[in-house]
């Protein structure tokens, strides 16, 4: 029941933060920025109105003027509002392409600027990770990013693919290992069940990607798993 709840609290400020955000975008030079705004607020009233405790551990390693990619397990549905929620940066996912249909989300998110990627397709996922360096590189802000690739089904953390990291190698924007801790206790996949137990982010520190390369994104993508494998 408590799950079902969720979905609805969800559904309705899904409607009221993205239509006052988009509302609010005609009237500002930098789009999207009144939608991180609204993401925070977002997210924080769905937790907020759904009783889930939360906390954020390990935000002294970050310099809140900076920008960061910030890549995690991906564990549950309550991972992105959890992020949004104690994450205090100007902060967009990339999402995969199939969300950009859905009715009102898909506008938000396109408005907001999130960075859509195609994962059936290699030469439209490159092409996708190109326009996002351009797009950073003339509006700075924080990426949110799976490195899974999808949800966990079991809890256990898969291994980590390097496409999206080839951001930070283009931008030499650092990477933060981050790691969402009972949120998958919390909403098991296809359950409906909500136990009460807390969830909470824990940060690591920021990882340099100066020293990596297209030939070695592999092992960069290894190294920000293993970092991100000690934080849980």
């Amino acid at each position: 029941m408590r799950a079902f709840w969720a979905f609805l609290i969800t559904v309705i400020f899904t409607f009221i933060f993205g239509l006052s955000g988009i509302f609010i975008s005609f009237f500002e030079s930098k789009k999207g920025r009144a939608l991180g705004h609204c993401a925070r607020l977002w997210a924080k009233s769905i937790l907020f109105f759904t009783g889930v405790k939360f906390s954020i551990k390990g935000l002294n390693n970050l310099d809140k003027n900076s920008n960061y990619i910030f890549a995690g397990n991906h564990t549950s549905v309550f991972d992105i509002p959890l992020a949004f929620a104690v994450l205090p940066f100007w902060l967009v996912p990339i999402a995969k392409k199939e969300l950009r249909s859905v009715f009102l989300l898909g506008w938000v998110m396109d408005t907001a600027g999130h960075i859509w990627v195609d994962r059936k397709n290699t030469e439209s996922a490159l092409k996708s990770l190109q326009n996002a360096k351009e797009s950073l590189m003339l509006i700075p802000r924080s990426i949110l990013l799976f490195p899974e690739g999808t949800r966990t089904r079991n809890g256990l953390l898969a291994p980590f693919k390097p496409g999206g990291l080839l951001i930070a190698v283009d931008t030499n924007m650092p990477i933060v290992p981050i790691a969402f801790v009972g949120t998958f206790e919390k909403l098991e996949p296809e359950s409906w069940s909500m136990n009460n137990n807390p969830i909470e982010l824990r940060i690591g520190k920021p990882i340099s990607s100066e020293s990596y390369s297209v030939e070695t994104r592999k092992e960069l993508a290894n190294y920000v798993r293993d970092q991100v494998k000690k934080l849980q």
